[in-house]
C-alpha cells in the first residue's frame, strides 16, 4: 500500500470564527496550528487567512506573508499550499439586474492569485467550477480558471485541482488535453459540500475511474464525513485530507480543540488499515514537487 499524503486545512474561508473559538485566526494562530499540525503527522497545509480583528476571511497579502514566512522560518518542513478560492463567492440581487446582494466578494483572477505569485508555495488550490454555497454560488468560469492557471504555471508552482462535482472534473481533464493545467497536476476530490457531489464509495470510484492513469489523487469529505472519507480514500488508493476548514468535530457532540487533534484522529485510522502517513519529503517526491 502506497503511503498516505497526509493534508489539513487549518482554518478555511467560512465567517465561522464568531462560533467556534478554537479555529485560528491571526497569521501566528494559522502558523502555529499548521506547525502543530505537522507535528501529528500532516505533509501538507492548505491555507487561508483572515482578519485578525473580525474573524472573517481575508485576501490580504500581508497577511498571507506573515503566515508562510513563520512557517519557513521554523524547523518543520510541512509543504505549504495556498487557496486561490476567495473571490468567488457571487450572491445575486433578487431587485436588480446584473446586481450584487451582501455576501458578495467577487475579484479579478489577478487579486485571486497574487499572493500564490508573490510567496510560490510548492502548492495552490484550483477551483474547476462553479458550485451553488449557501444563499449565492462559488462562480469558477473557464475564462477565471484559465487566467489563474496561467498565473500558476508562470509562477512555478503545482495546482492542486478541486474537483466539487462530476462536470468539474470534465472540465479539468479537458483543460489538462488543452495544456491549460499540467498533465501531472494533483486531484482533489472535494466531498460532501451541500448541492456538490455526496462523500460516498460510489462517487469516489466514478472520479477516481474517470482520471489519467498514473495520477494522484486525494478525497476528502466535510463535517460527519470527514473521518469515515479518510478510510475511504485510503483503501481505494488516494491521498486524504482533514482540517478545521472541513469540520470542527472529533465525534458527534464533541469539539476539537486543535487542528492537529484531526490530524492525529485521521493518522490512526490511516495506520489502523495497515496504512502509513507520507512525510513532507516523501509527498514532494510523489508530487514531484521543488521545495522553494
Amino acid at each position: 500500500m502506497p503511503k498516505t499524503i497526509l493534508t489539513c486545512a487549518v482554518t478555511g474561508g467560512d465567517d465561522v470564527a464568531h462560533k467556534f473559538k478554537q479555529l485560528p485566526v491571526t497569521p501566528r494562530q494559522i502558523a502555529e496550528a499548521v506547525l502543530d499540525a505537522a507535528k501529528a503527522g500532516a505533509a501538507v497545509a492548505h491555507i487561508h487567512v483572515r482578519d485578525p480583528e473580525t474573524g472573517k476571511p481575508s485576501m490580504e497579502l500581508d497577511l498571507y506573508r506573515e503566515v508562510v514566512d513563520i512557517i519557513r522560518a521554523s524547523e518543520t518542513d510541512v509543504v505549504i499550499n495556498l487557496t486561490t478560492g476567495p473571490g468567488a463567492r457571487f450572491v445575486p440581487s433578487l431587485e436588480s439586474t446584473n446586481g450584487f446582494a451582501a455576501g458578495s466578494n467577487v475579484r479579478p483572477p489577478e487579486d485571486r492569485v497574487r499572493h500564490v505569485v508573490a510567496l510560490k508555495p510548492e502548492i495552490c488550490s484550483l477551483d474547476m467550477g462553479s458550485l451553488n454555497f449557501g444563499k449565492g454560488a462559488l462562480i469558477n468560469t473557464p475564462s477565471q480558471i484559465e487566467a489563474i492557471a496561467a498565473r500558476i504555471k508562470d509562477a512555478g508552482v503545482k495546482p492542486e485541482l478541486e474537483i466539487f462535482d462530476a462536470g468539474h472534473l470534465a472540465l479539468a481533464l479537458k483543460m489538462m488535453a488543452d495544456g491549460i493545467v499540467p498533465a501531472d497536476a494533483f486531484f482533489q476530490f472535494a466531498l460532501g459540500i451541500p448541492w456538490g457531489a455526496p462523500a460516498t464509495a460510489e462517487m469516489v470510484s466514478y472520479l477516481k475511474t474517470a482520471l489519467p492513469k498514473g495520477s494522484q489523487w486525494a478525497a476528502f469529505g466535510v463535517g460527519r464525513t470527514e473521518f469515515p472519507m479518510v478510510a475511504q480514500s485510503l483503501l481505494m488508493g488516494g491521498h486524504a485530507r482533514v482540517g478545521m476548514e472541513d469540520n470542527l468535530y472529533l465525534a458527534k457532540g464533541v469539539e476539537a480543540h486543535s487542528n492537529a487533534q484531526l490530524v492525529e484522529k485521521a493518522v490512526n485510522i490511516i495506520q489502523s488499515l495497515g496504512g502509513e502517513v507520507a512525510t513532507p519529503a516523501e509527498a514532494r517526491e510523489m508530487l514531484g514537487l521543488r521545495k522553494q
